[in-house]
């Protein structure tokens, strides 16, 4: 890698040297497994292979509104996937999910385990297969679904550009690190307009839109992501900042961010989740002595 501006790309990319940065030992330019692991099973018909990223929280937090809303088919166990030492590439991994991302779920609620991957995709299985959190009306389902995928198209601007330059890069550099700022504050107004004229993202209601968009802009938000918030004056999007404490204050919403959480207070934490009265038990202990 080079700091300097006159860097001309060869005629055929090759992979000569660790890409750098907080994640250069688990990143290549091929797919498929790198070694032999096969995945725990649990006794619950959901089967949640993961971590608390914000790509992972909006599935743990999707599973604990289906259980706030009494749905026990929703039961599920929690198996954590440390991404940074290279969990996503085990072979059991990788035949849930051959993109090797987290978070993946295998429902083992019928008489064929089905898998499921990309966290989209997993919200909207639940969605369907429980009958929450995702409109019927054919225009209030449009807007969820067009909002759930702006969020798919906008956080890689987010996480894997900007992030990836201003917090994880080896060297700071001004180009992507403005380019990238400049855009993730575009996506914080088209979000803070959109929330100017409606209570929830998509519609006066809670949607796995919500909980799609919330774990990347409301996490930003709130000052959760790579130490940026000052950075970007994400104080000034006002009613991203009300929505963004409005689903925060939900309890199945801080419980989802404690599901196979690894930094931070250890108050705030649960490795791994696998029974629902224990669970209740031990978040309500650790919420509480947060404060």
């Amino acid at each position: 890698m080079t700091e300097t501006t006159d860097y001309v790309p060869p005629k055929v990319w090759t992979w000569s040297q660790p890409s750098g940065g907080k994640f250069a030992a688990i990143n290549r330019p091929v797919s498929g497994p790198t070694h032999d692991r096969e995945l725990p099973v649990g006794k619950h018909p959901l089967q949640l292979y993961s971590l608390a990223t914000p790509n992972g929280q909006k599935v743990s937090i999707m599973l604990e509104e289906l259980l706030a809303l009494g749905h026990k088919g929703a039961e599920y166990d929690a198996w954590l996937i440390r991404i940074t030492e290279g969990d996503q590439f085990g072979s059991g991994f990788v035949e849930v999910n051959p993109n090797s991302k987290i978070p993946a779920l295998m429902d083992r609620s019928g008489p064929t385990p089905i898998r499921v991957f990309e966290s989209g995709a997993i919200l909207t299985y639940l969605a369907e297969k429980f009958g929450a959190f995702l409109p019927t009306e054919p225009a209030s389902r449009a807007a969820c679904f067009s909002w759930l995928f702006w969020q798919m198209g906008s956080a890689p601007y987010l996480g894997g550009g900007f992030g990836h330059f201003y917090a994880y890069a080896p060297f700071k550099m001004e180009y992507p690190i403005n380019r990238f700022a400049m855009e993730v504050k575009r996506e914080l107004d088209v979000l803070d307009k959109r929330l100017a004229e409606s209570e929830f993202v998509a519609s006066p209601d809670y949607t796995i839109a919500d909980m799609a968009i919330w774990p990347w802009y409301g996490g930003l938000a709130k000052g959760w992501l790579y130490e940026a918030a000052e950075f970007l004056s994400v104080q000034d999007y006002k009613h991203v900042q009300r929505w963004a404490e409005t689903v925060f204050r939900r309890p199945a919403v801080q419980r989802g961010r404690m599901v196979n959480r690894i930094t931070g207070d250890p108050a705030g934490q649960l490795h791994e989740r696998h029974d629902a009265s224990d669970f209740e038990t031990k978040t309500q202990d650790k919420l509480a002595a947060a404060g």
